[in-house]
């Protein structure tokens, strides 16, 4: 027996209309839905271009121990067309580069962008 495909990966956040922002305005994506859980928890899902995955973010209920992210614990990656282009335009909106543009020895392009509570974002353009 198998899963049948990946639905979505939870991320704990501290702020997560912070976090809404970040990954809508520096990335794209679309806030599809929000709701609280049964724990009381808000959260809310991000669509992914091109992907039926979606990232899921929550916030615990006031009290809750805060998240801190351990260095290099996990990241995303997402495709670009153009790196050059898109980190230009992130840029433009306050959210700079915090590593790259680097070439990797299949001809791909990475970088990566922070985002909030030091999640790491890896953006690729692939090799052409």
């Amino acid at each position: 027996m198998t899963v049948k495909k990946l639905l979505h990966t939870r991320m704990r956040v501290n702020d997560i209309e912070r976090s809404v922002k970040f990954y809508t305005e520096a990335l794209g994506l679309i806030a599809s839905r929000r709701h609280t859980s049964p724990r009381g928890a808000q959260l809310v899902f991000l669509a992914t271009p091109n992907s039926d995955e979606e990232i899921e973010l929550c916030q615990m209920p006031p009290g809750a121990e805060a998240v801190k992210v351990q260095p290099d614990l996990m990241h995303l990656a997402f495709e670009v067309d153009d790196l050059e282009a898109f980190a230009a335009a992130a840029a433009k909106k306050g959210y700079a580069l915090s590593d790259g543009p680097t070439k990797t020895g299949s001809g791909s392009v990475i970088a990566f962008i922070d985002a909030p509570e030091g999640y790491e974002v890896e953006l690729i353009q692939k090799a052409k």
